[in-house]
């Protein structure tokens, strides 16, 4: 009976060994710490990787964005982007304000970047682009006297679905709190394909909507055949923005979904375990 027991207790340290095993997630660090290798700057009226300003840099093992080489912003909006392409996944972020807005900085860009997803890539941006045609989370900092949700959406050249109905208005607020002063935030979106996108601040689901795709306005300088109205988007890249405040990651990774949607599921909150291990526990939690 004593051999029967000892057996029947190793058998179930292997199966929920085995279950914690295949159930891991495998985040793949898009910021090595240390320099900006496997990312392409794109900053408006500049060369593709012309850093205007040693804009972006590593400091102190994070990405930061600064101005302190700028004497008038001069609307050079930027973006840095990871190369690669995206269809299925998670990707989180750890940001914070610091410092002061750059010298002539746009009122609206106080406190405020954004991560880029489903976007175009940067080799396909115009000289003189805006932003990317993508879907915006944008990163919102307390002001200190009004309320500012972070992880709101903004779609510069896209628009979405929210409830059934197709919104075509530039930014929708999420359900946040107000991140004041120089703490940091974890920012984090689920992007299915063309299907679902949703928001979470801190580990809060903030916002949802569906079907991304082009249309609209909210962006400059594009090349006209690249935004086809109404055509859905199911990859793109991702990058992060620079719009005139000072701002600091440092954290991004990202979680690849890709081939782990269970077939037999109803939703999009249900996935399986790839054979290999590979992590595609999203909907488990």
């Amino acid at each position: 009976m004593k051999l029967q027991l000892t057996l029947l207790f190793s058998l179930i340290c292997m199966i929920t060994f085995g279950q914690k095993k295949s159930e891991k997630e495998e985040w793949k660090q898009l910021f090595n710490g240390k320099n900006l290798d496997g990312w392409d700057i794109k900053i408006r009226g500049n060369d593709l990787n012309d850093n205007f300003g040693n804009t972006f840099r590593v400091e102190d093992g994070k990405m930061v964005v600064r101005y302190d080489q700028y004497d008038d912003f001069k609307q050079k909006y930027g973006h840095i982007f990871y190369k690669g392409d995206f269809s299925y996944y998670r990707v989180s972020v750890e940001y914070r304000f610091v410092g002061e807005q750059a010298p002539k900085g746009e009122g609206w860009a106080l406190r405020n970047s954004g991560i880029m997803v489903h976007g175009q890539p940067a080799a396909t941006m115009g000289k003189d682009q805006d932003f990317p045609i993508s879907i915006e989370v944008q990163l919102l900092g307390g002001n200190g006297k009004d309320p500012r949700t972070t992880c709101n959406l903004c779609t510069p050249g896209t628009n979405v679905v929210i409830d059934g109905k197709l919104v075509t208005q530039h930014c929708v607020t999420s359900t946040s709190k107000t991140y004041a002063g120089d703490q940091w935030v974890k920012a984090e979106v689920l992007v299915l394909g063309d299907s679902l996108i949703q928001h979470f601040a801190n580990g809060e689901k903030v916002l949802e909507y569906n079907k991304p795709q082009m249309g609209g306005g909210n962006v400059g300088g594009n090349d006209p055949a690249v935004l086809i109205n109404g055509k859905l988007l199911d990859h793109g890249s991702i990058s992060l923005q620079s719009e005139s405040h000072p701002v600091e990651f440092r954290k991004v990774e990202v979680l690849n979904l890709k081939g782990c949607m269970d077939a037999k599921a109803t939703n999009f909150k249900s996935y399986y375990v790839k054979a290999d291990n590979s992590a595609c526990t999203y909907g488990k939690k």
